[in-house]
């Protein structure tokens, strides 16, 4: 995917799952007209969920994945399923592909479950039709289900229509910072340049905050920390919001007078992933953690750590100072989340920018059904530097949780 494509997050996740050699990767390259997963008569060809980010018509920008058999054995079929079962958590709509033949085994009534289970949209695909006789192809038409063949292609554009209405957004998705800012405004990014940068451009959240606020016909003014100060005096009009680097934000609070709003990437992520009210209302657990209590520290994305890590030794750092106390720690990344949050006191997130909607719901949800508060990269680090009330003040719900 290159650097102006819609980033993976934003793309609408389409899951083949099934049963071993029920033809999922046979019908994923039907689908989308590519050679994109391996095929092979052997089963358990596909051992790790395959991604691939590409358009498909009629809907748009996607990401389809092919998963592991959902039945397969022994002690690596047994983390392979789970790596299956993982890419729910994540899934827009969610293909069970099965065989017309034998039509649903037990391991696809599960699957079923599941879906009905995360309120999943879904498409039963019933592949290799071609080796039905006419009473078994009505059989399964009054079930509800599409009859498919990978290798004829029966009925693949009936179902490349099916996964684009399910897929199709229902309402418009909340903006990451324009309905906060109006045509002709400025803004102000404050983007440290440091180990952690990718090398030749900015950072995935300040990428799409950028073109967020040219698509709001305003102007981005984008420094480093140490730039905002004398950015601000010769500006000659005053920004409309400052919006920082979590990493400098006391700096960046300092050198921002105080009639103007300033916030964050991590906090306007939490936003737009649906958490900030979560994640305010979980940052209290701060003042309450003692000795030994375990804190959950989860990256979104898998990246090489650097020696003054934000996740793994900063936030911690940050703390133990602020709260006095050793919790113990835990990390986890990627795809990796734990299914049993009962130990923990607290989980810190990260922004999320490498997940889409609905994973970030099912973590969210996980964490609130066990009773644990969850909360956000941006938000700790503004409620330990006390900034956090002027960080979410131009949400005005919001700040009133900072009232209680």
């Amino acid at each position: 995917m290159g650097l102006n494509d819609t980033p993976q997050a934003d793309r609408v996740h389409i899951a083949f799952f099934g049963t071993r050699n029920a033809g999922k990767s046979s019908l994923l390259n039907a689908v989308t007209g590519q050679d994109l997963a391996v095929v092979s008569e052997q089963k358990g060809t596909t051992t790790d969920p395959v991604y691939k980010a590409m358009e498909l018509l009629p809907l748009g920008p996607v990401v389809i994945i092919d998963t592991p058999g959902i039945d397969d054995e022994g002690e690596l079929g047994t983390l392979r399923v789970r790596k299956a079962r993982q890419v729910l958590n994540k899934t827009d709509v969610a293909v069970l592909v099965a065989e017309a033949p034998l039509g649903l085994c037990p391991a696809d009534e599960e699957l079923l479950r599941l879906f009905r289970e995360r309120d999943l949209p879904f498409i039963v695909a019933l592949n290799k039709c071609d080796l039905l006789d006419g009473n078994a192809r009505d059989a399964g038409s009054k079930a509800g289900q599409i009859l498919v063949s990978a290798k004829t292609g029966e009925n693949i554009k009936e179902l490349k229509e099916r996964i684009a209405c399910l897929g199709s957004p229902r309402e418009p998705r909340l903006r990451i910072v324009a309905d906060l800012i109006r045509p002709g405004d400025f803004v102000v990014l404050v983007t440290p340049i440091d180990k952690a940068a990718p090398k030749g451009r900015l950072i995935l959240p300040q990428q799409q905050t950028i073109r967020d606020i040219l698509e709001a016909d305003a102007a981005a003014i984008v420094v480093k920390e140490f730039e905002l100060r004398e950015t601000l005096e010769h500006l000659g009009k005053k920004p409309s919001l400052v919006i920082t680097d979590s990493q400098v934000f006391a700096k960046a609070s300092a050198d921002t007078p105080p009639d103007i709003p300033l916030t964050s990437f991590s906090i306007l992520f939490a936003r737009y992933k649906g958490s900030l009210e979560t994640s305010v209302r979980g940052v209290k657990a701060l003042d309450s953690l003692e000795n030994g209590d375990r804190v959950l520290i989860c990256e979104g994305c898998t990246h090489h750590r650097q020696c003054d890590d934000i996740g793994t030794v900063k936030l911690p750092r940050w703390i133990r100072n602020y709260t006095a106390k050793e919790p113990d720690f835990s990390f986890s990344s990627g795809a990796e989340f734990p299914e049993d949050l009962s130990p923990y006191k607290l989980i810190v997130h990260c922004g999320a920018c490498m997940l889409n909607e609905r994973e970030m719901v099912y973590r969210r949800t996980c964490a609130e059904g066990e009773g644990i508060p969850f909360t956000n990269y941006g938000i700790t680090i503004a409620y330990i530097q006390g900034i956090l009330k002027r960080s979410v003040a131009m949400f005005p719900g919001i700040a009133a949780l900072m009232e209680d």
